[in-house]
């Protein structure tokens, strides 16, 4: 199931969204920003118009073009990231307030 069905994401785009993306892709000159490990940009053709911090800010410095692998990476990265985050604050309440009895002291 896609991560859109249930978002309300594409509600909240502007209504010139394909627009901007046409611009984003140009642009990028229609290829994948992302840097490879050696730091050498993705040859792949860019499909997917996405932004660079997270929120609604749809300013074309904010956006940027990823193949859809890139994508997929760094939009499961931003998931777990939130899930993580939202796991510690809520189980912040069971943390001990003092050192394990078992840990040796330096």
């Amino acid at each position: 199931m896609s991560q859109w069905a249930n978002s309300d994401r594409r509600s909240r785009l502007p209504a010139d969204w394909a627009k901007i993306r046409r611009q984003v892709f140009k642009r990028d000159s229609y290829r994948c920003t992302a840097r490879m490990l050696d730091r050498s940009r993705c040859p792949e053709p860019a499909t997917e118009c996405d932004h660079v911090r997270r929120g609604d800010d749809h300013r074309l410095e904010n956006l940027t073009s990823l193949c859809s692998w890139h994508h997929g990476k760094k939009s499961g990265k931003e998931g777990g990231d939130a899930r993580a985050a939202k796991w510690r604050s809520n189980n912040r309440k069971f943390r001990r307030g003092e050192t394990h009895p078992g840990l040796l002291r330096g």
